[in-house]
């Protein structure tokens, strides 16, 4: 069973349901069933025609909820539009469906939440991470969105922003986390790039290919996560890095800047830096400092007290980090390299077990129990 088939043609289906008539909440909960159906049957009758399978099956679920419906003549409109068996026409609705999803009707946070969890493929455990907020707080929330859209046709697009916010939780879930959805969020920000002229789709899409550019030497051959410093450079994508570059020069000289162009920049400043030792980290403190006036995040100065330690030192990062919520994920990694840098290994080694045991996932969680280890192992010695 390929469950990365049944991922991609999700959005595809899902979009061919609306706009044959479905409303968002019932076609998302018809696709759903056809998807379990799919897991059921196709190991032992794969279908010839895997999105138009789906398309039927799902259709067909809609019209049993349907029908459960007092609305008789709605009904009876909906079978006669059901479609025919065959292959379904190509139709790439992802893009689309994100901004149906960004409803006015629903706060940015729940539009993203829904998006996320109806369009973008991920769990809602993935989506709670994102937010730093319980799984069931998120559940909640996007049970609230389900309610609020129900019955609501999507003829209203949401705003870019919202768009945007989704967009860039997608590629970060995909590129760290369990789900591979990078690609998938770099090719759909491409295409938002070629439909509207806006700066911060610039930023975002700069921003993606920045970071999509050092993918493969994040991790080692044996899944293992490779730090930033102790990444090969020589295997980066110039090409890419080239272009993200070019993208966020060309988004910077209209002077409108946003916190995914602050973002860029900063990683700009990384890829730019032929070793580790060479990175212009005092730039890269003062980029921090305008990405925290835009956004007024906590992880945005998290991070900023990792590059505050490696431009002024790390007693100087250990200060800007004693103004923040310990409990902010992370927060002990980010102590406990500070403590190292400053020669504290014991105190360094105590956070890095406490971040091991906090880490949302094994690759983090393995990396910081190493670190740990080889602490301890050096206080021994």
């Amino acid at each position: 069973m390929d469950e990365a088939l049944l991922r991609s043609l999700t959005p595809t289906v899902l979009g061919i349901l609306v706009r044959r008539g479905a409303d968002f909440a019932a076609a998302e909960d018809a696709v759903q069933d056809a998807l379990v159906e799919a897991l059921r049957v196709w190991p032992a009758d794969p279908p010839r025609d895997p999105k138009g399978w789906l398309v039927t099956v799902a259709w067909r679920r809609f019209l049993d909820a349907t029908r459960a419906d007092a609305a008789r003549r709605r009904r009876e409109d909906l079978v006669d539009e059901e479609p025919a068996p065959g292959p379904v026409p190509a139709v790439d609705d992802t893009l689309q469906l994100y901004f149906r999803c960004a409803h006015p009707s629903l706060t940015p946070s729940s539009a993203v939440a829904l998006t996320l969890r109806a369009v973008g493929g991920l769990t809602t455990r993935q989506i709670a991470h994102a937010y730093l907020v319980p799984e069931a707080t998120m559940a909640q929330r996007i049970s609230r969105a389900k309610r609020t859209v129900s019955g609501v046709r999507f003829d209203q697009p949401g705003d870019v922003a919202t768009v945007l916010r989704v967009l860039y939780l997608v590629f970060n879930e995909g590129y760290s986390g369990d789900v591979d959805l990078a690609a998938e969020a770099v090719r759909l920000t491409r295409q938002l790039a070629a439909a509207i002229d806006h700066p911060e789709v610039a930023g975002l899409l700069a921003l993606m290919l920045l970071h999509h550019a050092r993918r493969t030497t994040r991790t080692a051959p044996d899944g293992s996560l490779v730090p930033l410093a102790e990444q090969d450079r020589s295997r980066w994508d110039t090409t890419s890095i080239a272009e993200g570059v070019q993208i966020l020069q060309t988004a910077l000289a209209r002077d409108r800047l946003g916190e995914f162009q602050a973002q860029a920049a900063i990683a700009a400043l990384h890829a730019d830096a032929p070793t580790a030792e060479e990175t212009d980290w005092v730039q890269i403190v003062e980029w921090y400092d305008e990405l925290a006036r835009l956004t007024d995040s906590p992880i945005v100065r998290l991070n900023r007290a990792v590059a505050v330690g490696e431009a002024d030192g790390p007693r100087a990062g250990l200060a800007a980090l004693a103004a923040l919520n310990d409990s902010l994920p992370r927060h002990a990694a980010v102590a406990a390299y500070l403590h190292e840098r400053d020669g504290d290994l014991a105190t360094a080694a105590r956070l890095y077990a406490e971040a091991a045991h906090k880490a949302p996932n094994l690759a983090e969680r393995d990396h910081l129990t190493r670190q740990a280890a080889r602490l301890n192992a050096r206080r021994c010695r």
